[in-house]
């Protein structure tokens, strides 16, 4: 009875939202960067969503933010903090309902199977990063049980850092780890968080009906510090171990 009551609530919302943020779009109004974060913050309120936040986001422009990746609930958890903009997979767009919210987030899509579109990717990244929008990149790729951070691919910090030209300087990178740390007003232990993980092969309906019948959530967003300027394989090896190191401390009660 919670999961469609709150499924009918996010759906009022939706409606409301999605043609305010069209326009805003459309006329390129400073609401198109606001709106999306009064969305996610109205969506995490109806599913029971509550976010402590550990850090804060670097005030440097440009500015690229590589985080791990859970679950679909990252999208929100990390809307909801600032307005920024998200690199997804291409299939992402395709996807009835989601793939026309992130377009209205202004997501950047990119094909993994195109050796080209590496590039072209970038080129968007920069052009958004320039235009003073933050960039998240999940930079392992696909998504974890959310007890560890996969290896982080280097190829589109590297190019995306290259599209911004030297006049312009390197954009800066800020590690973020994403933990979700308590369910029902208990903390979640290393078996009880894949559950509100998505990854793998697992299909989105279910795991979608079974964290909204739950709600009580907790997450933990811990911003490091950015990074010094440096060559792209070792960037983003530092972003990693950062990453980790944060990961580690929300999932332990450690203090930064």
């Amino acid at each position: 009875m919670r999961a469609w009551l709150v499924i009918v609530l996010v759906v009022l919302v939706t409606l409301v939202g999605i043609p305010l943020q069209w326009l805003s779009v459309a006329l390129r109004l400073p609401t198109r960067r606001t709106l999306p974060v009064l969305y996610h913050r109205t969506i995490l309120a109806l599913v029971g969503v509550r976010v402590r936040v550990i850090g804060k986001p670097a005030p440097t422009r440009p500015l690229l933010i590589l985080a791990n990746h859970a679950s679909w609930l990252d999208i929100p958890v990390l809307g909801s903090r600032l307005p920024l903009c998200f690199v997804a997979k291409s299939e992402v767009a395709a996807w009835p309902g989601i793939g026309l919210l992130a377009k209205l987030q202004r997501t950047i899509f990119v094909d993994r199977s195109s050796r080209t579109a590496t590039g072209r990717v970038a080129g968007e990244m920069a052009a958004r990063m320039n235009d003073g929008d933050p960039v998240v990149l999940f930079a392992e790729g696909t998504s974890s049980d959310g007890n560890r951070v996969l290896p982080f691919r280097s190829a589109l910090v590297g190019a995306a850092r290259q599209s911004l030209g030297e006049e312009a300087g390197a954009a800066a990178i800020q590690p973020l780890a994403i933990a979700y740390v308590g369910l029902s007003g208990l903390p979640l232990g290393r078996a009880g968080r894949p559950r509100l993980a998505w990854y793998g092969d697992m299909d989105l309906a279910p795991h979608l009906m079974e964290v909204l019948r739950r709600g009580g959530i907790e997450v933990e967003l811990r911003f490091g510090e950015t990074l010094a300027a440096g060559g792209r394989k070792a960037a983003t090896q530092e972003a990693e171990r950062a990453v980790r190191t944060l990961l580690a401390q929300a999932l332990t009660g450690r203090p930064r």
